[in-house]
C-alpha cells in the first residue's frame, strides 16, 4: 500500500525524475523531488516538505513525529529528526 505518490502515478524508492509527490488518497502536494535524497531505509527519504502546511506532524516518541497529510489526514509515516543528510536535518 502507498502512502505518498508521485504525481504521474510512479512510487519508487529510487525514483529520482523531477516532480511532485502527492497524497495517494487525495492528491495534496506533500514533497518535492528536489528534497528527495538516497537513503538505506526501504522507503524514499526527503529533507522537507513542499509547503509548512503540506503535513501534520505530532510526536510520536523522542526523536520521531508521526507524520499525516496536511489535507485529508492520511498516514504518511515519521519525520525523524536530526537523521537528514546534513547535521540538523530531519528525514521523512
Amino acid at each position: 500500500m502507498s502512502f505518498c505518490s508521485f504525481f504521474g502515478g510512479e512510487v519508487f524508492k529510487d525514483h529520482f525524475k523531477p516532480g511532485i509527490y502527492v497524497c495517494a488518497k487525495c492528491g495534496h502536494e506533500l514533497f518535492s523531488s528536489r528534497s528527495k535524497y538516497e537513503h538505506s531505509s526501504p522507503w524514499p527519504a526527503f529533507t522537507e516538505t513542499i509547503r509548512q502546511d503540506s503535513v501534520a506532524k505530532r510526536e510520536e516518541r523522542p526523536g520521531a513525529l508521526k507524520v499525516t497529510c496536511g489535507k485529508c489526514g492520511n498516514g504518511l509515516g515519521h519525520e525523524f529528526l536530526n537523521d537528514g543528510p546534513k547535521r540538523g536535518q530531519s528525514r521523512f
